[in-house]
């Protein structure tokens, strides 16, 4: 039997993919490409966007054409939000929800006995444990390896319905991700990548201590490798816990920290509970640190009210922050929150011309912050090799970095000096072993 694979969204459904195809491949499935003929195709799906959406529908139509007869199985958070939509598409014969997950290859054998579709949906209520699909052995990447450490959100921002589809705060127990954590760094891992529905909420339900000693127990771990946070969210932390973490020499000097508007008044129709000083105070920290610390954001133009002094208010925190990376994204309208319901929707044209200024603006930001990198030097962790000769991997602080090289390079570091921009990143060489890049 063959199984394939679809993922959409953000990097916890990447890693809940992972965890379900050691599962399928532990119960004797072959996994094949997406794109593949298989017996069984399952669609981890995402709802953050009406895109999100037509996106997973548009996959699972295009599976079925590849094997009418396959089994389709939909997961994820869109099955979780709208089950019944989700069920009606044609050739869907198993549908199952974020605490679900876990039972995709029990409810397969049913299906092969019986031919009746199944739909397992928990409810928002009951959605209170942490479903542990197992320790994950190895990742699609050869280096790199993403361990889910918590599940929920309890900010409840007013356009983003992932508080619902995931349900509450709960998190993993750290002896289970220092276990798979120690079973990925034996395998030759180097970098870990800890990643949540909102990783900053990690422990808080249970002692209120944050994600900080987590990665103390995970720095101390002896080995070289770092450590690498998926993100962190200003409606969680401030200034002060990010000193905190300042300290551990495993982290990686990089931040994904969403502002989502640069506008006090956007932000307090988001209820996003920071204002641009609370904001800027944590940019500051981080780069009294290290100068050339890397921020990544999202930014979300066109939401409800936006006006065009509040969008230029967005456009100037671009600038301020510095960022290395910003990710732009048009509002998009989700029912049951409350910014479906807000006044004033700003029309489509309007949004599709404040994205593109802002893609822009970002693109100048992230080439001034490449070119102030010029002359640094920089722990590389190698990944990847062309055929052109290069080798390529991402500094500590998240910048694409090509070296000339090959394959034998790729799982391990170098100190490189960065010389230039280049293709989607920069280009350096390889200096002498250092005790810590800078």
């Amino acid at each position: 039997m063959k199984a394939a694979f679809h993922t959409l969204g953000c990097k916890v459904n990447q890693y809940e993919t992972e965890a379900l195809k050691e599962q399928f491949q532990e119960a004797g499935y072959e996994i094949v490409p997406d794109d593949c003929f298989a017996d069984v195709y399952v669609v981890n799906t995402c709802t953050v966007t009406n895109l999100a959406d037509r996106k997973s529908r548009q996959f699972i139509r295009r599976a079925r054409k590849v094997n009418p007869e396959a089994l389709v199985c939909v997961t994820g958070c869109y099955s979780q939000m709208k089950p019944e939509e989700v069920s009606a598409i044609e050739g869907v014969q198993i549908v199952t929800g974020n605490n679900n997950k876990g039972e995709l290859l029990k409810l397969i054998g049913q299906w092969q006995e019986s031919h009746e579709s199944a739909c397992r949906i928990k409810d928002y209520d009951e959605l209170t444990g942490f479903e542990d699909l197992g320790i994950i052995e190895a990742m699609e990447a050869r280096s790199r390896a993403f361990i889910k450490i918590q599940e929920g959100c309890n900010r409840f921002c007013s356009y983003c319905i992932i508080p619902y589809a995931r349900g509450k705060i709960r998190s993993r127990s750290q002896e289970d991700i220092l276990a798979e954590v120690r079973g990925l760094l034996h395998k030759g891992y180097r970098e870990i990548v800890l990643t949540g529905i909102n990783t900053a909420l990690y422990g808080t339900e249970q002692n209120g201590e944050g994600i900080e000693p987590l990665i103390a127990k995970i720095d101390a771990l002896p080995g070289d490798f770092r450590i690498r946070l998926s993100s962190l969210e200003p409606t969680v932390i401030d200034a002060e816990y990010v000193k905190k973490l300042l300290k551990y020499d495993k982290l990686c000097h990089h931040l994904h920290l969403s502002i989502q508007s640069g506008s006090d008044q956007v932000l307090s129709r988001m209820n996003r509970r920071y204002d641009r000083k609370d904001y800027l105070e944590i940019v500051d920290v981080l780069r009294g640190t290290d100068p050339w610390y890397g921020i990544s954001t999202d930014i979300i133009v066109g939401f409800p009210g936006e006006t065009e002094e509040e969008f230029l208010d967005s456009l100037d925190i671009v600038s301020k922050a510095g960022y290395c990376k910003v990710h732009a994204f048009k509002y998009s309208r989700r029912s049951g929150t409350v910014a479906d319901a807000m006044p004033d929707q700003i029309p489509g044209d309007v949004k599709n011309e404040r994205s593109q200024r802002l893609i822009a603006c970002a693109a100048e930001a992230e080439r001034k912050f490449f070119e102030s990198c010029v002359g640094t030097c920089r722990k590389v962790l190698f990944e990847v090799c062309d055929q052109e000769g290069w080798v390529a991997g991402y500094t500590d602080n998240y910048i694409r970095v090509y070296v000339p090289g090959d394959e034998k390079m790729c799982g391990e570091f170098a100190n490189v000096r960065l010389t230039g921009l280049f293709r989607d990143g920069m280009c350096g060489e390889i200096e002498a072993p250092q005790e810590r890049s800078k």
